[in-house]
């Protein structure tokens, strides 16, 4: 029997992705675990494998086209299977996911919905509705027109008129109906550009880039209509802002959001309002450190960057205080039993965090090795899901651009994060006397709902001692 192939989950808080490339095509035979499709999303492009085997019957999203969590990307179909059996499989698929549809309101019925009114100099225009008027501000009376577009003031429909008063059914997903309800847009206008003709999020946005416009019109064209006389002693309510404050000069240019920028923008925020960090900052003296990863690299296969002695006495810091690999959660605070290190990666589209798991039980070699092949997926965009969830603890380093010290935003649901400074040269005291020495800051940010400031002073003196004598790390 034809099956639905459907866009799936791929990373959290994901509500759309796109289809980077096909692997296969039409009337391949697939085998549950068979590589079918790269999904490119906000921070990766994803290999997704066949989750049940059969033949390639239809490619319902190409190459390029984006679809919502939940759509069909594809259809797999059995021997002896034709077209029929692939649109019936697509219009059950799609008939299932839509929200039941509600019965169609009477007027008398119908829940008053206030009417929307364009603030103006003159009159304001205010449509028909079933409920209320709510006129914003104006210098002069509230005139109420007739007639208004029903794709801006309509409720949303779930049905449309087929012509001889019976109803036929509008496909579109719950997340489109929820904001076409929040925007007042009827969906029985909208022409629908997604598989099977449903309507997606993309036709929402063309419909409202086109009413715009009209809106703007209209409000202008209602300023002669009324002949009353405007009350000149009658103050007109301010108006809120409808763009930035500033006033962008003649060779400012707007660059839009990526979707990974979007996505950083508000994993960062949610992680300042809702995780309370506190911050701690040592200086690890690394002449000793320098010295060895310059005998390693004399006959290491694989270059050993600093990073990569910082990644290790991380994971031995939490040998040595294992109380603060805990994450806070809801029930109680989660002990992990092994060290899952996010590495940050600077990306052209922006910061990503690949997972190393494991790395209590790593050599040094093995660590340089996987960050350097993960850094180098990363900014190909070829990270597997897998590389980039359930990191523990993670590390941002910019010593690499010579910057002193910085603190950094915890990755959410994780406790911590080590922010590494460069290596520079500066004085120190050692027994009463003034020397000079190579000294790396590191600032950490702590979630102080799982690990309180003694604990963290512990785990932080623990990982300046594993810096300061590195030779412990590697035999």
């Amino acid at each position: 029997m034809a099956s639905v192939v459907r866009m799936p989950s791929v990373l959290a808080d994901a509500t759309e992705a796109a289809i980077a490339n096909w692997l296969v095509v039409p009337g391949d035979t697939v085998a549950i675990g068979d590589p079918l499709v790269e999904i490119e999303t906000e921070k990766a492009i994803v290999e997704y494998q066949a989750e049940e085997g059969g033949i390639v019957g239809r490619l319902v999203l190409a190459a390029g086209e984006a679809g919502e969590v939940g759509a069909a990307m594809a259809v797999l179909i059995g021997e002896g299977e034709t077209d029929a059996d692939i649109d019936a499989a697509l219009g059950g698929a799609t008939a299932a996911s839509e929200d039941p549809a509600p019965p169609a309101a009477s007027a008398a019925t119908q829940p008053a919905r206030p009417a929307v009114v364009a603030a103006s100099a003159g009159p304001a225009v205010v449509a028909a509705s079933a409920g209320p008027a709510v006129v914003a501000a104006s210098a002069g009376p509230a005139v109420v027109s007739g007639a208004a577009a029903p794709e801006v003031a309509a409720p949303v429909a779930a049905q449309a008129d087929g012509g001889n008063g019976s109803r036929s059914r509008i496909f579109a997903s719950p997340l489109v109906r929820k904001v076409a309800g929040q925007r007042g847009i009827d969906l029985a206008g909208v022409t629908g550009t997604g598989p099977s003709g449903r309507i997606v999020r993309r036709d929402l946005a063309r419909l409202e880039e086109r009413r715009e416009p009209t809106l703007a019109a209209a409000a202008a064209a209602a300023a002669p209509v009324s002949s009353a006389p405007s009350a000149p002693s009658a103050p007109s309510a301010p108006s809120a802002p409808s763009g930035p404050a500033f006033a962008p000069a003649a060779e400012d240019r707007l660059i839009p959001h990526t979707p990974a920028r979007r996505a950083i923008a508000r994993r960062l925020t949610e992680s300042k309002l809702t995780t309370p960090h506190f911050y701690l900052s040592t200086e690890c003296v690394v002449d000793e450190l320098l010295a060895l990863r310059g005998r390693v690299n004399e006959t290491a296969l694989v270059r050993i960057s600093v990073n990569d002695f910082v990644v290790m006495a991380v994971a031995a810091a939490f040998a040595d205080v294992p109380e603060a690999n805990v994450t806070w959660t809801e029930d109680g605070l989660l002990a992990h039993g092994s060290v899952d290190l996010s590495i940050a990666v600077a990306t052209e589209g922006g910061l990503v965090t690949p997972v190393i798991r494991g790395v209590e039980g790593r050599r040094l070699s093995g660590i340089a090795r996987e960050t350097r092949a993960l850094a180098e997926r990363a900014r190909a965009r070829r990270l597997h899901q897998r590389e980039l969830e359930g990191g523990t603890f993670s590390i941002s380093n910019l010593g690499m651009y010579d910057t002193l010290e910085f603190a950094a935003i915890i990755n959410p649901p994780q406790s911590g994060i080590l922010a590494v400074g460069a290596a520079r040269q500066q004085p120190v005291v050692v027994d009463g006397a003034v020397t000079v020495a190579t000294v790396m800051r590191c600032v950490l940010s702590v979630d102080h709902r799982a690990i309180d400031g003694a604990l963290a002073a512990r785990w932080l003196a623990a990982f300046t001692a594993r810096m300061q004598n590195p030779m412990g790390m590697i035999v």
